[in-house]
């Protein structure tokens, strides 16, 4: 036996040869073989063994029979005897040796017996294992087309998350040192799962181009490069780019390689090179391709990027060699270009676009070319336009070309913008940039009218790329994208080389003008002719002159009216080089003829063959609308819009497909770019919306008119074939017949399934036998006539209008057998509905075999797929045959079975469930409750994703209803309703819908008591209508004292009426009682003028209006019609008071910010003769300023407030009219309160606080706008409050309030708070009196202090000496004051700050200390002069001058000033102790 080889390409690969089928078969034949090889090895040793045993004991006992023979003989024997001895030994030596090999000869038998039989036992279990691993096999692959049928349903649950690609961990940046490795990481997640691209400085990385450079990984949403051997040239930035359908995202880090050796060039290794170009032609091999992942029609927008990606799975795997991967446009092959970036290798083969334009619109197709074949995956990308640079603007123009370049010359085309949402294109501009500068130069000065245009004064040899511009009403358009490079060359130039072949093989290249010899003058251009023409110019092209001759040729072309016998040169100013021109400015309707005329240096050639007439003329017209356009379903996205050509198709470009929302008139484009056939799939529709479409038709000139429009056609999928039923399952069988049961197909194909044809067969037939010539609708069916013990095997085929479907894979074999179990059958057909992120509901159908008894209950098992473990929902047994599975696991997928129960026990279980996964559809609808108009009662649901096959089932108790006497159902479209022809509580329970033909479309709703009562109640306001109010009956009270009431209501019609009563009688309309009602506003009021004791009671209003009505009812007794009164008397009088003047608003009062009490009211009606007075306690009250009561203000000011400001203040109004009087008395709380409203304005004014010192002590002042004793202040030491005492005394003034510390000590240190209370908020200020500034206030007390006392005790003159004295000649001058001092003063008298001498003349007297005179006997001129007298004493003095005047006698009196007291001037202490 011998296994076959695997090759390495089919490690990946899903399908094997016999011989090796998957990794189970191989690990069973190599454990069995191991096996083998034991057990062969363990039983040929011990064989072994025995053998040499036996023959070495064999040996030794004829050894020791022959020693003992000799030795018995060699006595006695003779050497005949002893020679016949050993005859005798050799011949038994010899016996035994044949015995010997004969008894190997047996044992080889036996052991090649064993051996062989041992072989055929190893090939029946192999054969047996192979049987086993296929049956396996079979079940896998079994299991794996179940899993691909589940893929739609997958992908469809996939399409619906929309999760945009999120990035958790961004790159960062690295610093490494050369030919070091360095590897990026980031973590991305999102759904689909993103595509990632690297880009290094901005280029795609691409691994197939440099293999071994870079490795890309992706493992669970982590993405890494790794940079193998990192050097100089690897320092870049690098950025990933993620993307899928949703959205894109991108992060950047950047690489530094550093050298080790500063400047210099980096190390090369001389080893073999690792970056070998890869073939770029495919070996001519096979390849097995199979798309694992495939790109779906995708919509962008200009400017944005996209990556169309496949995922792909080749077998082999080849590293070196790999198919060729195609992209197509259109079936166009691409190409890579600085607008598309192509990659394939790794499994995935990625288009990129760097920045979309309209121009990428179109049907891409991935094609895979090897040996096999070729595999392909289209679809289309739709690119929209930008947002308009201007509100209203075309989009850009697209697919710009240039051809028929030359020297000077290019012509540009384009093809027009779709203008579905915007103004018509009214012409363009076309821009000229030369290669390598960024600067675009407009072409034309007015618009183009047509996408062609003839560009002319380019410069030779120069490459340029041009772009267009659309224009219309609202603006110019974006730019389109620009073409490729063109250079200003003549092609012509190349036929003019020739290649001359000179002796042996060498040739030399000349020009054809080098032959022609010495011509100077050239001859004339030939083939003057129209290559193009249109209404705006003409486009002349001839053929150059032969001979031309070897100087520089340039052309002047001449134009003349037909008839008119005269030429005008068009190109005066500036010759042209190239064989073709662009004659403008031609007149419109006149025929010209052209000639052309050829110059080089030498001269003017002839003119050439004057043209025939040629008319400016639009050769090309737009084209007629197309014809009749048909549209056909297509998938539930998608509709096929097909249409038939325009009767004149002038040189079309394509078509533009518009479509609009049936009843919208709301046109939108469908694709942007022209499509050049006549069939086209528009994508991106609404499912179930119905769509009506146009077309029209483009050419150079412009676009048709609009096509008739289509039918309406509603977005749905096409019709087409069932897929195929599954779940075969059997459910009875008595021996001769078998009830089979089988599941729904998936797909209807759009359409009710008819029924379904059953086929049969036994086992080992090949053919097929129909069992029912007739569909059936059922999903079970009864089989007759079987053979008992037989087995049978069938399958099943869906039909509906489109045709039969796909017959299923065959069911397990069924052997015909009668059941007689006491326990139940299988239970069958289990769906689902309502499944949500973590609850789903089981249904299931009960068991035709119901055993020994009927079946009492059910229990249902679920597992998680892959596990073997089955889990038991329920502990007791269900009745119902629908169980709700709850707390589930979200985003995971679950297997379900369920088990029917009888009295006999538990029967066997179903068939398990195909996997369900766990999770909420996108947009998924509850069923909702409501009451229509009608006052029904009604459950609803809506679905958006019907089909023709679509149904509608409600079921009560997952029961289906029927209509009947309690039901009603109707069903319009996507939306149905179940109506309660009688609600009651029998109708309470939990009601549930489903949705056939969609992925799994269904909800649920449970109606309790308590929305029942809810919905009853609804639809007896509904059925018993009341008029709604907006506000219940109320009442008002005018200026005039009259009351008004009313009310109003939602809405009244032209016919509702109503009435009042009062106290159980009707009031009419009359002059007391004026009733009115405004029924647009739905507003009823009475209004009574007089009021009166008379009219207390309850009031009511009445409405009526149709069915509905309402009343509403104000009872006004006692207490609440006193209140009524007394207002409605108060505004009475309040209306007779404001017939005069009067006050608008009465006296009160206010606090300025500077501290002034302000007494303030509004007067109005007033007049000039009206006066105005301030009155105090009735006392006329003078202000500075007279009232403006044109103002309609008076403010009387109060200035420092206090207790002399009691009283009672009047403000006073009065002319002829009559007067008013507004009071307001200024005391008790009224002053209290403006004594605080004062503190709040000094508060927020207070200054911090200060420290003063005294002689006494230290004083804390804060000042302050203005203070009172009567405001709340407090003083705090250390936070504790302190009172007034002789060492701590508060007081203050009219600017501050003070604390004066008298004697202060080391206690007195600490922080001080002065609080200001306003009746709501304290102000506080505070000092921290310690420290520093403790120690400076002592100091500065002390000194303060000792200068007071100083100033106490100092030598001073108390009194008696005036400043002047006059005298007469001879009389005696005495001059007397009295002096003081402790200890008592020094006294001494100075004349002219000189001593005197005391004599007799002069004589000073001091008595008990304090009187001092001085006398001057007989005075003399000589004695005039200023005297003054020193008092002083160890604390100080102070010195008083004297003026002595002394005048002759007979001389008159000089005229004096009158004589004044002597002021003192300070002394400083005396040092010397005073006199005694």
């Amino acid at each position: 036996m011998s296994l076959v080889a695997v090759p390495f390409y089919q490690k990946r690969h899903k399908h094997f040869d016999q011989s090796y089928r998957n990794t189970q078969t191989r690990y069973l034949l190599n454990e069995y073989a191991a096996k083998m090889r034991a057990s062969t090895q363990s039983s040929s040793q011990k064989s072994f063994t025995q053998q040499s045993s036996s023959q070495k004991s064999f040996t030794q006992q004829s050894s020791s029979q022959r020693a003992s023979g000799q030795a018995s003989l060699g006595g006695t024997t003779c050497r005949l005897c002893a020679k016949r001895v050993s005859s005798a030994l050799e011949e038994e030596e010899h016996a035994d040796k044949r015995r010997y090999q004969s008894l190997v000869a047996a044992y080889g038998e036996s052991k090649r017996q064993r051996f062989l039989r041992e072989l055929a036992e190893a090939e029946g279990s192999v054969r047996l294992a192979r049987s086993e691993a296929r049956d396996k096999l079979d079940k896998y692959l079994m299991q794996q087309t179940a899993e691909d049928s589940l893929a739609w349903e997958r992908h469809m649950f996939e399409e619906r998350m929309t999760r945009a690609p999120d990035i958790l961990v961004r790159l960062r940046s690295h610093t490494v040192w050369e030919r070091s490795s360095v590897k990026l990481c980031f973590t991305v997640q999102g759904f689909p799962t993103p595509v990632v691209q690297w880009y290094k400085d901005g280029s795609l990385i691409c691994q197939a181009a440099e293999p071994g450079r870079y490795s890309i990984e992706s493992k669970y949403g982590v993405h890494t490069l790794e940079i193998h051997r990192a050097n100089f040239d690897d320092t870049a930035t690098y950025s990933a780019v993620a993307t899928n359908v949703h959205g894109q995202v991108s992060t950047s880090a950047a690489v530094v390689v550093r050298r080790f050796r500063g400047d210099e060039e980096p190390f090369r290794s001389v080893g073999l090179p690792i970056g070998l170009p890869l073939p770029s032609v495919v070996p001519y091999m096979h390849f097995d391709v199979q798309f694992l992942e495939k790109f779906g029609v995708t919509f962008r927008r200009e400017g944005e990027t996209v990556t169309l990606k496949c995922t792909l799975l080749v077998t082999p795997d080849l590293k070196r060699v790999q198919p060729r991967a195609e992209w197509y446009r259109d079936d166009v092959l691409i190409k890579e270009s600085k607008w598309t970036k192509m990659f394939f290798g790794e499994g995935q083969a990625s288009l990129s676009f760097s920045h979309l334009n309209k121009d990428d619109e179109g049907l891409y197709t991935l094609r895979i070319v090897s040996r096999g074949g070729v595999s392909d995956h289209s679809a289309f990308l739709f690119v929209r336009d930008a947002d308009p640079l201007v509100t209203g603007a075309p989009g850009a123009p697209m697919d710009v070309q240039c051809h028929d370049a030359n020297r000077d010359y290019v012509i540009v085309t384009w093809k027009p913008p779709n203008t579905t949402t915007e103004g018509s294109v009214i012409g363009y501009f076309i821009d000229r940039c030369e290669v390598g500068t960024d600067n675009w130069v407009q072409c034309n000065d007015a618009p183009v009218k047509i996408c062609k245009y003839p560009v002319t004064g380019l410069f030779e040899g120069r490459s340029y790329t041009f772009r267009v511009r659309a224009v219309n009403n609202a603006g110019v358009s974006r730019p389109s994208r620009v073409s490729e490079a063109v250079a200003a060359l003549d092609p012509a130039d190349l036929k003019r080389l020739q290649a001359v072949r000179l002796e042996g093989d060498k040739e030399i290249v000349i020009y054809q003008d080098d032959l022609e010899g010495d011509v100077q003058i050239p001859g004339p251009p030939t083939n003057v002719h129209a290559s193009e023409i249109s209404r705006t110019y003409v486009v002349l092209s001839w053929d150059p002159p032969a001979p031309r001759g070897r100087e520089p040729l340039s052309y002047f072309i001449e134009k003349s009216v037909v008839g008119s016998g005269s030429w005008q040169r068009v190109n005066a100013q500036l010759a042209v080089r190239s064989p073709r021109y662009a004659v403008f400015d031609l007149a419109e309707g006149k025929p010209y003829v052209f000639r052309v005329l050829s110059a080089n240096k030498h001269g003017l050639s002839d003119p050439s063959e004057i043209t025939p007439p040629i008319q400016a003329q639009d050769t090309v017209v737009t084209p007629s609308a197309p014809g009749r356009v048909l549209v056909s379903r297509d998938t539930k996205t998608s509709v096929v819009v097909q249409w038939d050509g325009p009767k004149h198709e002038e040189d079309l470009l394509g078509y533009y497909v518009d479509c609009c929302v049936a009843g919208s008139n709301i046109w939108e484009p469908c694709n942007h770019k022209p499509i050049s056939y006549n069939r086209f799939v528009v994508h991106g529709l609404t499912p179930g919306e119905q769509y009506i479409f146009r077309v029209k038709a483009v050419n150079a000139v412009g676009t048709s008119e609009n096509s008739q429009e289509s039918d309406a056609i509603k977005v749905q999928a096409a019709l087409t074939v069932p897929s195929y039923p599954y779940g075969i399952t059997l459910l009875n069988c008595d021996g001769h017949s078998m009830t089979l049961g089988w599941k729904v197909p998936r797909f209807s194909g759009g359409a009710p399934i008819l029924g379904y044809f059953v086929d049969k067969r036994e086992a080992r037939h090949e053919n097929w036998h129909e069992v029912n010539s007739a569909p059936v609708r059922e999903r079970i069916l009864t089989v007759e006539g079987l053979t008992e013990g037989a087995l049978y095997e069938f399958r099943i085929v869906a039909t509906n209008l489109a045709g039969i479907g796909q017959p299923s894979d065959p069911s397990e074999l069924f052997k015909c057998e009668a059941w007689t179990a006491p326990e139940p059958g299988p239970a069958y057909d289990l769906t689902f509905c309502e499944v949500r992120d973590t609850s789903l509901v089981v249904l299931w159908k009960a068991p035709v075999y119901s055993g020994s008894g009927p079946v009492s209950g059910y229990f249902v098992d679920y597992k998680e797929e892959g596990s073997e473990e089955w889990v038991t929902v329920n502990e007791a047994t269900t009745a119902n045959r629908y169980l709700k599975v709850c707390d589930l696991h979200q985003g995971r997928t679950y297997v379900f079975r369920v088990r029917a129960v009888n009295a006999s026990g538990v029967g066997k279980p179903s068939d398990a469930s195909e996997p369900v996964l766990v999770e909420a559809r996108p947009g998924t609808k509850e069923v909702s409750a409501g009451v229509d108009e009608e006052g029904n009662i009604y459950l609803s649901f809506d679905c958006q994703e019907m089909t023709d096959a679509s149904q509608f089932t409600w079921c009560k108790s997952y029961e289906d209803i029927a209509e009947d006497e309690r039901f009603t159902i109707e069903t319009v479209g996507d939306h149905s309703k179940l109506y309660f022809k009688n609600p009651d509580k029998v109708d309470l329970g939990t009601y549930s819908v489903s949705v056939s033909d969609t992925d799994g479309v269904s909800s649920s709703f449970v109606m309790d008591e308590e929305e029942l009562e809810r919905l009853m109640a609804l639809s007896n306001e509904i059925r018993n209508p009341t008029i709604p109010l907006k506000s219940e009956l109320a009442y008002e009270i005018f200026d005039k004292g009259q009351v008004r009431f009313w009310l109003q209501a939602e809405h009244l019609s032209p016919d509702a009426s109503y009435r009042f009563v009062i106290n159980d009688r009707e009031v009419s309309d009359s002059e007391t009682h004026r009733i009115k009602c405004d029924k647009s506003t739905g507003i009823v009021e009475m209004v009574m003028d007089q009021f009166t004791t008379e009219d207390e009671g309850t009031y009511t209003v009445q409405i009526h209006d149709g069915k509905a009505k309402n009343q509403s009812s104000l009872v006004l007794i006692g207490d609440a019609f006193k209140a009524v009164l007394e207002e409605a008397e108060f505004q009475r009088r309040e209306f007779l008071r404001k017939q005069g003047p009067h006050f608008a608003e009465y006296l009160h009062w206010d606090v300025t910010e500077e501290c002034e009490v302000r007494l303030v009211c509004k007067v109005a009606n007033t007049k000039k003769e009206t006066v105005f007075k301030w009155l105090k306690d009735d006392a006329l009250y003078e202000t500075e300023t007279l009232p403006d009561l044109e103002r309609g203000v008076c403010e009387l000011l109060i200035p420092k407030l206090s207790k002399k400001d009691h009283g009672e203040y009047k403000a006073t109004l009065k002319d002829e009219r009559g007067q008013d009087v507004s009071i307001l008395e200024i005391a008790g709380k009224v002053y209290d309160d403006m004594i605080l409203a004062m503190s709040r304005v000094c508060g927020a004014s207070a200054s911090p606080i200060k420290i003063l010192c005294t002689p006494e002590g230290i004083r804390l002042q804060c000042f302050m706008k203005y203070y009172t004793e009567e405001m709340r202040v407090n003083w705090y030491h250390k936070d504790a409050k302190i009172a007034s005492s002789e060492h701590m005394r508060i007081g203050g003034s009219e600017e501050m309030a003070w604390l004066q510390i008298c004697e202060p000590t080391e206690k007195d240190q600490g922080k001080y708070t002065f609080e200001i209370f306003d009746g709501k908020d304290s102000h506080q200020r505070s000092l921290d009196l310690s420290g520093q500034a403790f120690d400076e206030a002592f100091a500065e007390f002390q000194r303060l202090k000792a200068a007071a006392f100083a100033e106490k005790n100092r030598g001073k003159v108390i009194g008696g000496l005036p400043d002047v004295v006059t005298i007469m000649e001879g009389k005696t001058l005495n001059l007397t004051c009295t002096v003081f001092g402790n200890p008592d003063p020094e006294v001494v008298w100075f004349k002219n700050d000189k001593d005197i001498e005391l004599n007799e003349h002069f004589s000073v007297k001091v008595e008990q200390a304090k009187y001092v005179s001085m006398s001057i006997k007989g005075v003399t001129s000589e004695d005039s002069g200023r005297y003054s007298i020193n008092v002083r004493n160890k604390y100080g003095g102070e010195k008083i001058d004297v003026t002595v005047s002394v005048y002759k006698r007979g001389e008159e009196i000089p005229e004096v000033v009158p004589p004044q007291q002597a002021k003192p001037k300070l002394l400083p202490a005396s040092t010397a102790a005073p006199p005694q």
